[in-house]
C-alpha cells in the first residue's frame, strides 16, 4: 500500500483520537479478565514514579506532556518536557489545552439534561427538533440517540474540509487556520457525503453528529449551545480553566505550542497552537486542563450532573468495530483484562491530543494532554508503526489505572496492537 493510501486509511479508520492501550486490553472475553467494573486498587503509584513516567514519554520523543492523577483520596499533577521546542519553555501541569472530542461528553451531557427535563426524546426523529436541517425521509429515521452514539450513518465533514491531510499535505490546515465555518456549512458537508451505514445499523465516528447535537441544543434551549454547556455544566462544577474559545484563534491563559507531524509525510511539522476552532464547535472546540477533566468525569460518572436514568442511557454502548472500545452517548467504555472497566473519552485537534479515563469503581483517574500528534511513521502495510512514545504512554496508563497489575506488567506492544491504537488516534476531534 502506498504512503498516501495508508495515510488515507489511517485518517479514516475509526476516528477515536488518543492512545488507549493498557496492559490486558481485550477485544473479546478473556479468561484472565476481572468481572465488569472490577479493578485492582491494591497499589498506587508514587509521585516520583509518576514524574518518571512523564519524563519517559518526553524522552521517547514527545515534546511536552501534562497529567493529573487521582488514586482514591490522593491526587497529583505534573508535567514533563517543553511547551515550545524553539525556546525550551517548560510544559506546565495546568496549561490550557485543546481537548478535541472530549467536548463530545460535555455536549452529550447537556443533551441528556434536556432529556431529563422532558424537552428532548432520545428515540424521537431528529426532524422533530430540526425540520429545516432534515426535511426528508432521513430526518424521520435518524434519532437523537443515533447522533450521540455515532450510529446515524451521517458522514464526517472533516475529510472534506481538511482533504489535503489524506494526501499527506498540511495545505488545508493552513487554508482553514483562520476561516470561519458556520454550523450549517459543516452539517451540509456531512449530509452531502454518502451515508456510512443505514441509520442505527452500524457505528461510524462523525463530528457532524455532534455539530447537529449542538444545533439541537440551540433549538430547545433558545441559546448558543456553548453558552448553555458553560452555564449548566462548566460553571457549577467550578471548572475555572475549561471554556469554549468561540472564534478566538488564541488559547487564553498559559498554553503550549501544538505540533502536527501527519505521519512525517510533510517536509516538516506544522505548528497549530493559534487556530480558529469554528470547524469543531460542540464536536471538539473545548479547552481544558487535566485537573478540570478529572473533576468533570468524576462528577458525571458519580451522578452529580445527570439523574440515574439519564446516566444509564449514557452508558448504553454499541461496539466500535476492530477495537476493545464500546461507545455510549458521548462516552467510551474500555474493557481490560488487568484493569477492569474504564470510562471516559479522548480527543485530538491538529497538534494537541488529550485523554481522560476513570475506573468503574471511581477509585482511579488519569487525564493527560500532549503537544505532538501523528508522530508515528507508516509501514509498508499503510498502518502507523510502533513508536516508543506509544509504549511509554501505555506504561503511564497502566501505572495509574491498573494498580499492581499495571505496575507488574511489562508486556510490550506488538505491531498489531500499536497499529490498532494508531488507527484509533488517527482522525481529528
Amino acid at each position: 500500500m502506498s504512503g498516501i493510501s495508508g495515510l488515507r486509511r489511517g485518517l479514516t479508520a475509526v476516528g477515536l483520537a488518543a492512545v488507549v492501550m493498557l496492559p490486558g486490553t481485550v477485544t473479546a472475553a478473556s479468561p484472565d479478565a476481572k468481572p465488569a467494573g472490577e479493578s485492582d486498587t491494591t497499589a498506587t503509584a508514587s509521585s516520583e514514579e509518576l514524574r518518571q513516567r512523564l519524563e519517559a514519554v518526553h524522552e521517547a520523543g514527545m515534546p511536552g506532556i501534562q497529567a493529573a492523577v487521582r488514586q482514591g483520596e490522593r491526587t497529583w499533577s505534573g508535567a514533563a518536557g517543553v511547551a515550545d521546542t524553539r525556546t525550551g519553555r517548560p510544559m506546565g501541569a495546568d496549561f490550557r489545552h485543546r481537548v478535541g472530542s472530549i467536548t463530545k461528553t460535555f455536549t452529550a451531557t447537556a443533551v441528556l439534561r434536556q432529556v431529563s427535563a422532558g424537552r428532548v426524546e432520545l428515540d424521537a426523529p431528529v426532524k422533530q427538533y430540526l425540520p429545516e436541517l432534515f426535511p426528508g425521509e432521513r430526518g424521520e429515521r435518524i434519532t437523537t440517540r443515533m447522533l450521540l452514539n455515532h450510529t446515524s450513518g451521517i458522514a464526517d465533514y472533516d475529510h472534506v474540509v481538511f482533504e489535503s491531510a489524506t494526501r499527506g499535505s498540511l495545505a488545508d490546515l493552513e487554508r482553514n487556520r483562520f476561516r470561519y465555518h458556520t454550523p450549517e456549512e459543516l452539517i451540509s458537508i456531512g449530509l452531502e457525503q454518502p451515508p456510512t451505514n443505514e441509520p442505527g445499523q452500524g457505528w461510524a465516528y462523525s463530528n457532524t453528529n455532534y455539530v447537529i447535537a449542538g444545533e439541537l441544543l440551540r433549538e430547545v434551549t433558545g441559546q448558543a449551545p456553548e453558552r448553555y454547556i458553560t452555564r449548566e455544566i462548566i460553571r457549577p462544577l467550578g471548572l475555572r480553566h475549561t471554556y469554549f474559545p468561540r472564534f478566538n484563534p488564541f488559547i487564553p491563559g498559559p498554553s503550549s505550542k501544538a505540533y502536527e507531524a501527519l505521519y512525517h509525510q510533510p517536509d516538516r511539522r506544522g505548528e497549530y497552537s493559534v487556530y480558529t476552532p469554528s470547524a469543531w464547535r460542540t464536536a471538539g472546540a473545548l479547552i481544558s486542563t487535566p485537573s478540570d477533566l478529572n473533576r468533570f468525569y468524576d462528577a458525571l460518572l458519580g451522578g452529580e450532573l445527570l439523574d440515574e436514568k439519564a446516566l444509564a442511557q449514557m452508558r448504553r454502548t454499541v461496539a466500535v468495530p476492530g477495537s476493545s472500545t464500546r461507545y455510549g452517548l458521548g462516552l467510551m467504555r474500555i474493557e481490560t483484562g488487568a484493569c477492569g472497566t474504564l470510562w471516559g473519552h479522548d480527543g485530538v485537534v491538529w497538534g494537541m491530543s488529550a485523554l481522560a479515563l476513570r475506573s468503574a469503581d471511581g477509585q482511579r483517574q488519569l487525564s493527560y494532554g500532549v503537544n505532538l500528534t501523528k508522530y508515528q511513521r507508516l509501514g509498508d502495510d499503510g498502518l502507523p508503526k510502533p513508536h516508543p512514545i506509544d509504549r511509554e504512554l501505555t506504561a503511564l496508563q497502566g501505572s495509574v489505572l491498573c494498580g499492581a497489575a499495571g505496575t507488574a506488567s511489562t508486556r510490550s506492544l506488538d505491531s498489531t496492537g500499536v497499529a490498532q491504537l494508531a488507527q484509533l488516534r488517527s482522525s481529528t476531534s
